[in-house]
């Protein structure tokens, strides 16, 4: 966790995802703005942050009104992040990189500009992390629904970095239980964002069990 209250020429991953604090980020790193940035971040072991794109894509593209090459699709991405923190990284070739990562505290991004070499950076405000709140009793099954669902990953016999949602299990936290459904539940990237941005994960995690209902799950 990091322990200051702001970060300055934080380095930016914009992506068409949200991560969630205590979630799991496998990625592919191949363009050049990154393979630098996610290289030193990883020798240094400090975290990047990781914001949701608005408009946008992930992998840098020309405008379709220009020539290739001539400048770049412009790129907006909502204005609250998380740090992303690098557990593992390969180099299966040259200019490929496969990273593994966990999200650790929110940002408010408080400025941004982009570098001539397409990377983004920018001044953060750091989040406190979700109080740890006891999941109350009449949202229970929102916990044991979930619990079914990891029992049923790990028989799957994926590869330990194919599973979603990776140890330690918290599931008597509201926050924790409520973002690892957030990951799962199919739902709009916007509302994604503002589950993740709530202050208040009681009220995130009640969101998530009138989610649960609204997509036929049971719990």
């Amino acid at each position: 966790m990091t322990d200051t209250l702001a970060l300055q020429s934080l380095p930016l991953f914009p992506l068409g995802t949200v991560l969630f604090p205590g979630g799991y980020l496998p990625l592919q790193i191949f363009e050049v703005r990154y393979l630098d940035m996610i290289g030193k971040c990883f020798k240094a072991d400090t975290p990047f942050g990781v914001v949701s794109l608005d408009r946008g894509n992930e992998v840098r593209q020309a405008p379709s009104n220009q020539p290739a090459g001539e400048s770049i699709a412009q790129e907006n991405f909502y204005p609250t992040g998380t740090l992303a923190r690098i557990t593992h990284l390969s180099r299966p070739q040259a200019g490929l990189m496969l990273i593994q990562c966990t999200g650790e505290q929110r940002f408010t991004v408080s400025n941004h500009h982009l570098l001539k070499h397409g990377l983004w950076v920018a001044d953060v405000a750091l989040q406190p992390d979700d109080q740890k709140v006891t999941i109350p009793p009449d949202l229970l099954p929102v916990a044991t629904t979930l619990k079914r669902v990891i029992e049923t990953l790990n028989e799957q016999e994926l590869e330990a970095d194919q599973i979603p949602i990776q140890p330690p299990y918290q599931l008597d936290d509201c926050a924790w239980v409520a973002n690892r459904w957030c990951e799962l539940l199919p739902m709009a990237l916007e509302l994604k964002h503002r589950l993740m941005a709530l202050d208040n994960p009681l009220v995130r995690l009640e969101l998530v069990s009138d989610l649960l209902e609204r997509n036929g799950i049971s719990t």
